[in-house]
């Protein structure tokens, strides 16, 4: 028996990096996935990878700081399969405009804001009436390492993952009684295409980089602890923040 059989995956962010790795691992696990990300191409071009696997996949178009485009999305999904009970907030990211507070462009504090944290708040808004439909189910947020530990020069970044850290934890004891499992994955520097361009643009994620204790993870190692999050392996875990990060949070 696969992982997810009878599982319906809400993907965000799954045109490359993690979410690609995972929108194909979870239909190689039997779970349909519904693939979105804001470039529509780059969904597709996932959701035909996730065929390939032998899973059952859709690609929609997607801008996560958008309530309409989240109802519009939710709405396609579950027209398509029926009910939706994994929710895998995975969109988002920093870039090489990022900086301490004093010195970070406002309009970078609020992209990072816009994009990381409110499209994760809005992710649970629109997403968890939908799992509670269906009878239950697992929202996983992204977090990352920078929540957990102080880090130089990403501040804007560091804010909205702080954030999405803490609104995990309070809406799993908010939807437990609704068996809703809400979890964030916390990942260190993760060698998607968009990672490996800020390292070599940035000396401070670098460093961080040099300093794992069992070396850089890949998309897919992210994407193997999103799986046990989604299945119900994991049934009795929820507000937990999920380290993926080599060791580097610890050492």
């Amino acid at each position: 028996m696969a992982r997810l059989d009878g599982k319906i995956a809400f993907i965000t962010g799954g045109g490359s990096g993690i979410g690609r790795a995972a929108s194909v691992l979870f239909a190689r696990e039997n779970a349909k996935v519904i693939v979105t990300d804001i470039n529509l191409a780059a969904a597709e071009e996932t959701a035909q990878q996730a065929i390939a696997a032998g899973g059952d996949a859709i690609a929609l178009h997607m801008d996560v700081t958008e309530p309409d485009s989240w109802q519009a999305g939710l709405a396609k999904a579950t027209e398509k399969y029926g009910l939706i009970n994994v929710l895998y907030n995975n969109a988002g990211g920093s870039t090489q405009v990022d900086d301490t507070a004093v010195n970070v462009p406002l309009e970078e504090f609020w992209r990072a804001i816009k994009l990381d944290l409110f499209g994760t708040f809005l992710g649970c808004r629109f997403g968890i009436p939908e799992i509670i439909k269906a009878g239950g189910g697992s929202v996983i947020n992204m977090a990352s390492n920078v929540a957990l530990m102080g880090f130089p020069g990403r501040d804007a970044y560091t804010a909205a993952k702080g954030g999405v850290a803490s609104i995990t934890r309070s809406l799993a004891v908010s939807y437990a009684p609704q068996k809703v499992r809400v979890n964030a994955i916390a990942p260190s520097v993760t060698l998607s295409p968009r990672v490996i361009a800020l390292m070599a643009a940035n000396e401070a994620v670098k460093r961080i980089g040099e300093s794992h204790l069992l070396g850089l993870g890949e998309p897919m190692d992210v994407a193997y602890a999103a799986i046990y999050l989604a299945s119900d392996e994991s049934r009795i875990t929820t507000g937990t923040i999920l380290r993926v990060d080599s060791g580097v949070t610890i050492s």
